[in-house]
């Protein structure tokens, strides 16, 4: 029997693309990127969000069998990257007012995680919770457990996605018959692998020019304080080109050729012109206007998207990454729009890649986000071998391949890495039980506390004694 595989494999949702990235982690922390496949996927979803189920679950299965023929091994379960217009971060307190001198526990932190995770929002749903700082009576504090105090306030960075767009998103990977492991939010995974910690601690700006959206995370003293998506990106600049009565495939070629995110007014050559075809021409001019006053746009929106209390604090200034940040001059029009000097443009991750696939090698940010979810990954994906002889666009019901349970296989070709999956699993659903114990806890105290409360009340108290009374009179008559 051929020797089981272990890779992680992590698909990514972006603004115009999915991308399916497998790999392996090495002992020294490296990674090695075994597979990546990548499909366009504008005609089914929009800046990040799934509108065609159908579509998106095709696309989802192409990439998966494209990677399983890279790989020559089956796929049993992936993790997921999302982000897209539909995801914010809302900010959300908790307050407690304690006896006086009160010891702060574990539990009493415990129950205000629990409470704000039960936050409903109209037609929203919580995807991740970032802690923030804890204030104690007038202190801030990461951890208040240990500390006396009267008030304890909880605070905390909610990121939300629309309900209808995640239900979108669970479905189509349920109709392509794909596992997921875990889902993240990708914008979190991409500041893990290019901020350094330095930056995030001093208080920094991460803006990821994607094709559709902008998305702008601020990061102080190591968390993430703001998170938002503009629905504005490199493709707005490429539309507006078009606008010149040409394809969007030659206004992207001469975006790419000519472009530039800045051009100083002494610099431009008003004699200049550019070519459209054979026949028509436009002048530099008109051209760097139209790429500018776009570009001006999406930096202004950036600037807004900046909360004023951190916007003085940000020692490690902005961050750029993302396809779109290629543009040439593009540190030089943020810091113009910005009046922030420190700009710098990740182009690649700070992790040791070990990778010959020249979407990689060409560090132009593009494979950023992907990378980052592929470093998350904490669990084998790898399923039983591939029958490499197998139409790979077939339905699987006209495959003759037999039907392997992969996990029984793999449990007796790699007990090792599998027991490892089983043993995170029953953990997770050991947490998961201990969660619904608390919260029917919590629920029954709750409910124990409104009928003490009612049965004190001044209302339900002048009822009783009213209704004594009665009973008097008649014992009486």
């Amino acid at each position: 029997m051929a020797e089981q595989k272990e890779f992680i494999v992590a698909i990514e949702l972006g603004s115009s693309k999915i991308t399916g990235i497998a790999g392996q982690k090495k002992p020294d922390g490296s990674i090695s990127v075994l597979a990546l496949v990548r499909e366009e996927s504008s005609s089914f979803i929009r800046k990040g969000v799934v509108y065609n189920i159908d579509k998106t679950a095709q696309c989802l299965s192409t990439i998966v069998k494209k990677l399983e023929s890279q790989l020559k091994t089956r796929i049993r379960q992936v993790f997921v990257g999302v982000g897209g217009q539909s995801i914010r971060g809302v900010r959300n307190s908790i307050i407690r007012d304690l006896p006086t001198d009160t010891i702060i526990t574990a539990e009493m932190v415990s129950e205000l995680m629990d409470e704000n995770r039960a936050t409903e929002y109209a037609d929203q749903k919580i995807l991740e919770v970032v802690d923030q700082e804890y204030r104690v009576d007038s202190n801030l504090q990461i951890d208040p457990v240990g500390i006396r105090a009267s008030r304890l306030e909880a605070n905390f960075l909610n990121i939300l996605m629309r309900k209808s767009f995640f239900l979108n998103l669970s479905k189509s990977f349920e109709t392509a018959g794909i596992k997921v492991v875990e889902m993240y939010v990708a914008p979190l995974m991409l500041a893990n692998v290019v901020l350094t910690e330095t930056e995030k601690r001093s208080g920094c700006a991460l803006v990821d020019l994607g094709a559709d959206t902008t998305t702008v995370a601020v990061y102080f003293k190591n968390l993430l304080r703001h998170l938002a998506v503009i629905p504005l990106g490199a493709n707005n600049i490429t539309k507006d080109i078009a606008s010149l009565q040409m394809e969007e495939a030659d206004a992207e070629a001469m975006k790419l050729k000519y472009g530039s995110a800045y051009t100083d007014n002494n610099d431009i050559d008003d004699t200049l012109k550019y070519s459209i075809d054979q026949e028509r021409q436009v002048e530099s001019r008109r051209f760097i206007e139209i790429i500018e006053g776009r570009l001006e746009e999406i930096i202004l929106n950036v600037r807004e998207q900046i909360p004023n209390e951190y916007y003085d604090k940000l020692l490690g200034g902005i961050v750029l990454t993302g396809g779109g940040a290629n543009l040439k001059n593009i540190e030089t029009a943020f810091r113009y729009h910005t009046r922030i000097d420190k700009i710098r443009t990740a182009k690649f991750v700070t992790l040791s890649i070990n990778s010959g696939d020249p979407a990689i090698k060409k560090h132009d940010g593009m494979a950023n986000t992907a990378l980052g979810l592929l470093s998350k990954g904490y669990v084998n994906c790898a399923g039983g071998e591939l029958n490499t002889n197998r139409d790979l666009f077939a339905p699987a019901e006209d495959q003759e391949e037999p039907v392997v349970d992969t996990v029984t296989t793999a449990a007796a070709e790699n007990p090792g890495v599998l027991a490892a999956d089983k043993a995170q699993q029953e953990k997770e659903r050991q947490e998961r039980e201990l969660k619904e114990q608390q919260q029917r806890e919590q629920e029954a105290q709750a409910e124990a506390e409104r009928q003490r409360k009612k049965a004190n009340s001044f209302g339900n108290r002048l009822w009783n004694r009213v209704k004594k009374f009665g009973e008097e009179i008649v014992k009486d008559e």
